[in-house]
């Protein structure tokens, strides 16, 4: 009888914690010094090693000046994607783009709120 292989490697974070370290310019040792927790904490969360707690992704979120659902759903390093252009955007350029927005959304409902066929 054949040997069934089995593949031990740890899965793939879920999440972009490293991403985020990365793009606001800190080391894990600088993280974990604002975070409260050790080097070797925020090494293994970021290799998936370890699983994150909700208190643990609002004092990462803080530390990162970004919401705990970025953390999880947004890679900060994705050029072009919507919330990179929205982020670069200043305050009054972002009420033109949601005017915008609003309009084609009107575009696509129609004039009555009915979805365009």
């Amino acid at each position: 009888m054949a040997k069934v292989r089995t593949n031990f490697k740890p899965p793939k974070p879920r999440h972009f914690i490293r991403q985020w370290r990365k793009h606001r310019g800190l080391t894990q040792e600088q993280l974990a010094e604002i975070v409260g927790v050790t080097h070797g904490a925020i090494s293994q969360l970021e290799r998936g090693e370890t699983g994150y707690t909700q208190p643990m992704l609002e004092a990462l979120a803080g530390a990162m000046h970004c919401e705990p659902a970025d953390l999880i759903m947004r890679d900060p390093t994705q050029v072009g994607a919507p919330w990179s252009i929205w982020e670069a955007l200043k305050p009054a350029e972002r009420e033109k783009a949601l005017d915008y927005m609003r309009f084609l959304q009107q575009q696509v409902d129609g004039p009555k709120g009915d979805k365009a066929a």
